[in-house]
């Protein structure tokens, strides 16, 4: 069985799909904190540069999420789960302006999970959030 490391709520494939018909071509990219927090960002995919340090967890209907290494280095042992909450979305971000935003959510891989990853469980307590 594959892992999932990364997908959607119903919500949030609505907003892809919404957002999909003014830019066919997009991409996520979680943020690690700077200008709008840590949210995660979706771009036009012509208009944003992957970098060589950003790891691809997987696709959400098709369109490529993307985290930079060190933040993944932080989130490895989660399931990150794209949301919708009300608001406005990041300055630059495609969800801004719709009175509606992604949000990342997560959970915690089980130990069944962890060990197919190749992923030691973390020590100490992890309280589950959103990024």
């Amino acid at each position: 069985m594959d892992i999932v490391r990364v997908k959607a709520t119903d919500a949030a494939l609505e907003l892809i799909n919404e957002i999909k018909k003014d830019y066919p071509n997009i991409l996520f990219h979680q943020s690690g904190g700077c200008c709008d927090g840590s949210s995660p960002m979706c771009y036009p995919a012509d208009d944003y540069r992957v970098g060589s340090n950003d790891i691809e967890l997987g696709q959400i209907d098709g369109v490529p999420f993307f985290i930079s290494e060190s933040q993944f280095d932080v989130w490895k042992h989660t399931q990150l789960i794209l949301d919708v909450v009300p608001g406005r979305g990041g300055m630059f971000s495609l969800d801004n302006g719709r009175e509606k935003r992604f949000l990342t959510r997560s959970r915690m891989f089980e130990d069944s999970e962890l060990k197919q990853l190749g992923i030691e469980k973390p020590s100490g307590t992890i309280i589950a959030c959103s990024i």
